[in-house]
């Protein structure tokens, strides 16, 4: 596993999208690869910083539509996420979304049940479980999410957890999709 995780930054820290620090000394970096955003050295991160860092990009990737991407840099993020000393709400989030975009609709299911578990009412068990029933064009279960979410909406964004701001995007597009399906009356 750690030969795995080794290779994985290795892999990283040489792909050209993300490390212009491997330019000879003296040479100039293409505008392209000047543009391109600079990764620090992965090994010299806290296994969070690896994690968060390697989800932000399999996002990136993602809303762009570079599977490839999501592909390849997703079992390192995984693999990642397996090293982490303490896993919160936030961390099985973001690992719930990378194995969406995978297409482990069942990890990413058991990820949303243990948030779910450990803190009952959190909005990123809902909102996970939300977009399992949409990927599979589950109606009954993506109804039961948003009555769920809207119940404890009001209460969790008072709590204040620092992972919903986070993610606010996210919390308010579920907020409005479920708003917009509640039946009227």
């Amino acid at each position: 596993m750690v030969a795995l995780a080794a290779f994985g930054v290795l892999a990283l820290s040489r792909n050209p999208s993300f490390n212009t620090a491997a330019q000879p000394a003296g040479a100039s970096p293409s505008p392209a690869e000047a543009a391109a955003p600079t990764m620090p050295d992965l090994a010299s991160m806290t296994p969070r910083e690896r994690f968060d860092r390697l989800f932000n990009r399999i996002m990136r990737s993602a809303e762009t539509g570079d599977e490839a991407s999501v592909g390849t840099f997703a079992p390192m993020a995984l693999q990642a996420y397996g090293m982490l000393d303490t896993v919160d709400a936030d961390a099985r989030y973001h690992a719930a979304l990378i194995l969406l975009h995978t297409g482990d609709m069942g990890g990413a299911r058991a990820l949303a049940d243990t948030i779910s578990k450990q803190q009952p009412g959190h909005l990123f068990g809902i909102v996970i479980r939300g977009t399992i029933a949409r990927f599979q064009k589950d109606q009954k279960a993506l109804d039961a999410a948003y009555a769920e979410f809207l119940k404890y909406y009001d209460r969790e964004t008072a709590a204040g957890r620092q992972e919903y701001g986070e993610h606010p995007r996210a919390l308010q597009d579920f907020l409005t999709a479920a708003r917009a399906a509640k039946p009227k009356g």
